[in-house]
């Protein structure tokens, strides 16, 4: 074996070879008894070699025309008989070499390690298993009966409610059901300014301005004492009954035993109308964090070591975080937790795969799948790139899961066409996916929320220079992450499925030839001769295997099975349905025309979900299906309900700080820094803190609250910055941080949906090793792009 591996890695000179008329002209010379014995002991496949052809025919001359004829087929019979022995040994021990060089071409060391150890070590195999099991079931049961008991125990939280009004006239006042509480937190709801807002005032605006002035008293002995300073919210010099904005006071209770009650009071001239809820020992910030950050942590171990099932993870530790928020006393209601969802979202998901799961049945995808085939020539990277390019173009008009939808059955088709590995291919596609995306408004899901934020479009951020800000940065993106790509996979041989067929048989057949060279023993001249043949023609296939290999590399296809193999596609893979198909046409038209009239204000009044729901309606009653279970069993529900636990996942660490927390530090970071670097400092800090934390939690519901972040710095009078840089850099941050891990965005997990429906798994590592870095590549180009545009040229 040890030399069959220095015959594949010596380096051929192409000064040894030879050419078709010399070695034809080499000469056999005369054919000895040794040889003639050796000869017998060649393989027949060696035998039957046009290179052996001279040989073989003085050894048949010899056979028919000699005297000794019938004595050298004796002879020949008897050493046949003799070495039986030694043939079955050796034949077992080919077979032998034959099996460990299998082994060894196997792409996934893991495999094989796991291979050789379930062949060594059944039985201790078997008990690590039962172990494992033991101790998963263990833990997953001890997780069910922690939340099971919590909810058995705690109520669900009351928030008592009252809508009122209060003029300059009076006061009013409003008892409070303390229950033995250390701290009470208080919540107003009217036409007030937001703290942002009030923040901005000097202090004479602040003397003028018309307030709702609130304060806690205590009862005793029927006298009434003020205990808490006055907490004094400004209203709107304007009151607008139709907004209003909500504001959040924690007043602490020195003696719980007392009664208390709330006094309001206001100055304005007008009838202030407001809504006002309490609630009894609100959350503790830094206890909410622990749990916050023990959640997560909690999801990452069971997703990354696969434990159990991803949408399984994310149910579990979700109701752990509902278990976390009762025990504090925070333990949301079903009405409650159904506002958590993003019900956008879901409903996008669902109607795009309604309309995928139609679309497919028209046989359109593997038609595209040939037409790729066909215009890359088989050619590796170009395939790869025309359709990683093709689905980032297509990402930032639609939304991008809805481009992965559309992409994914395509270039699993092309794959298995290919003998590719369609899930490093589905990696590439996810991510650019995701770069496309976050160049317009409407190409993922962040941007949607961003852009729609009131707030930021206040700062003067519409469709267009929206665009203009992203579009170039992503271009020197798509740069950074094809080059990165390209380097990543240097060896080709990682995104193919196995080793093709055609080296395969080379390897096999080198093997066999270098076996049969290697037995011959240093006899004669005659053995010399057969040697020599064998070796030129070991040195033919080394020469021929490392053609193959190196035009593997830079082709899918073998060059000369390129055109038959587009033949059989073209034959097997054709539309189905061509009347089904133009209807699918029509209905995806609607969706994406409608799409682009999203950016015209007065043509804005459906949403996006809405959108796609309408043209799956659409589809569906041009299709004029009896049955609809075929298609909604294609519909992925697991994917949906892992999306659905992830927002209330979210959602319950936003209520348990975390998000806030880190919101603080970064305000104090800031304010920190010299002031001329206070901008440059908070990009950074933005773009970094919200991808790294994108890449762990889901991009949806984690811009929905950084959004907040980023608009009370920008808002925040002490730091004194302008609110657009910061708002690309959570864009950049937030959209491109979900190529970080599998959960970060939704493209990513939608993707890894429709791998697993066609039967390839879709691992949290696998798309860590390739996303990771690909995703600090992004940050640095982000950051260079941010820092040049608005700090050196101050674009905004």
């Amino acid at each position: 074996m040890d030399r069959i591996l220095r015959t594949f890695r010596k380096k051929n000179d192409s000064n040894q070879i030879l050419n078709k008329s010399t070695y034809s002209l080499v000469s056999c010379g005369e054919v000895t008894p040794d040889t003639l014995e050796l000869w017998i002991a060649l393989p027949d496949e060696v035998k039957r070699d046009p290179s052996m052809e001279q040989i073989r025919k003085k050894v048949e001359e010899i056979e028919t025309n000699s005297k000794d004829a019938k004595e050298f087929r004796y002879k020949n019979a008897a050493l046949t008989q003799s070495e039986a022995d030694v043939g079955n040994v050796d034949e077992l021990k080919f077979i032998d070499d034959v099996d460990k060089t299998n082994l060894s071409q196997n792409n996934d060391p893991d495999e094989m390690k796991d291979k050789v150890s379930t062949r060594h070590l059944p039985e201790c195999d078997t008990q690590l298993k039962k172990a494992n099991y033991y101790i998963k079931m263990t833990l997953l049961l001890g997780c069910w009966t922690f939340f099971t008991a919590v909810f058995l125990m705690y109520n669900e939280k009351v928030e008592i409610f009252k809508n009122t009004a209060v003029g300059v006239t009076e006061d009013k006042f409003y008892h409070l059901n303390i229950a033995n509480s250390s701290l009470i937190q208080v919540k107003f709801s009217g036409p007030f300014l937001s703290e942002q807002a009030e923040n901005k005032l000097n202090f004479s605006e602040l003397k003028n301005s018309s307030q709702l002035i609130v304060w806690l008293e205590s009862i005793n002995d029927n006298r009434t004492y003020e205990v808490t300073e006055s907490w004094e919210i400004i209203l709107q010099p304007n009151i607008d009954l139709n907004e209003g904005e909500l504001r959040t006071k924690i007043f602490p209770i020195k003696h719980p035993l007392m009664e208390y009650k709330l006094r309001v009071r206001t100055n304005s001239t007008q009838i202030v109308p407001f809504t006002m809820s309490y609630t009894n020992s609100p959350l503790d910030a830094t206890t909410g964090v622990i749990f916050a950050v023990v959640l997560l942590f909690g999801l990452y171990v069971l997703i990354i070591f696969e434990v159990i099932n991803r949408t399984m993870a994310a149910i579990i530790v979700s109701t752990c975080s509902l278990a976390a928020l009762a025990l504090v006393g925070e333990r949301p209601t079903l009405m409650e937790l159904i506002t958590w969802l993003d019900i956008e979202t879901l409903l996008l998901l669902f109607s795009m795969m309604i309309l995928v799961a139609i679309m497919a049945e028209t046989g359109i995808f593997d038609y595209l799948a040939v037409y790729t085939f066909e215009v890359t020539k088989g050619k590796l990277w170009p395939l790869i790139y025309l359709l990683c390019i093709v689905t980032a173009v297509l990402s930032t008009f639609l939304d991008n899961v809805t481009t992965v939808l559309l992409m994914s059955p395509v270039t699993i088709r092309l794959c298995e066409v290919m003998d590719l590995d369609p899930v490093p291919i589905l990696i590439f596609m996810a991510i650019y996916s995701n770069i496309g995306g976050t160049a317009t408004p409407v190409g993922d899901p962040p941007n949607v929320i961003v852009a729609s934020n009131k707030a930021v479009i206040q700062a003067g951020i519409n469709f267009t220079n929206f665009t203009a800000h992203m579009s170039l940065g992503i271009l020197l993106i798509v740069i950074q992450t094809s080059l990165q790509l390209r380097f990543m996979f240097r060896d080709s041989n990682k995104l193919r499925q196995r080793v093709p067929r055609d080296i395969q048989d080379l390897k096999s057949q080198i093997l066999i030839w270098r076996r049969a060279a290697d037995s011959l023993p240093h006899l004669s001249e005659g053995v010399n001769i057969v040697r020599e043949r064998l070796e030129r023609k070991i040195t033919k296939l080394n020469l021929k295997l490392h053609k193959t290999i190196k035009e593997r590399k830079k082709r899918a296809c073998p060059k000369d099975t390129f055109q038959r193999t587009l033949s059989e596609l073209r034959d097997k893979y054709k539309i189905r349905d061509k009347v089904l198909l133009i209807k699918s046409v029509i209905a995806i038209a609607f969706v994406v025309t409608v799409f682009f009239l999203h950016s015209i204000p007065e043509l804005n009044r459906v949403s996006l979900a809405m959108t796609a729901l309408l043209g799956a309606i659409l589809l569906l009653t041009l299709a004029d299906r009896e049955d609809l279970e075929p298609i909604l069993h294609r519909v992925e529900w697991s994917t949906l309900l892992f999306f659905a636990s992830l927002f209330v996942l979210m959602e319950a660490l936003s209520k348990l700080g975390l998000v806030s927390y880190i919101g603080g530090l970064m305000e104090q970071l800031i304010l920190k820094v010299d002031e001329g670097a206070r901008l440059g400092v908070a990009i950074m800090l933005t773009l970094w803190v919200s991808g790294i934390i994108s890449a762990f939690v889901d991009n949806i519901p984690l811009t929905t609250m950084m959004v907040r972040v980023v608009i009370s710095i920008g808002n925040n009078p002490n730091l004194n910055l302008p609110m657009s840089p910061l708002i690309w850099a959570l864009l950049y941050g937030a959209c491109l941080g979900g190529n970080g891990t599998l959960i970060a965005a939704s493209a990513n997990v939608v993707c890894a949906g429709v791998a697993e429906q066609h039967g390839y798994k879709f691992t949290f590592l696998k798309f860590f090793k390739v996303g990771f870095p690909i995703m600090i590549g992004h940050f640095i180009v982000s950051s260079f792009y941010l820092l040049i545009c608005h700090c050196v040229f101050t674009w905004h």
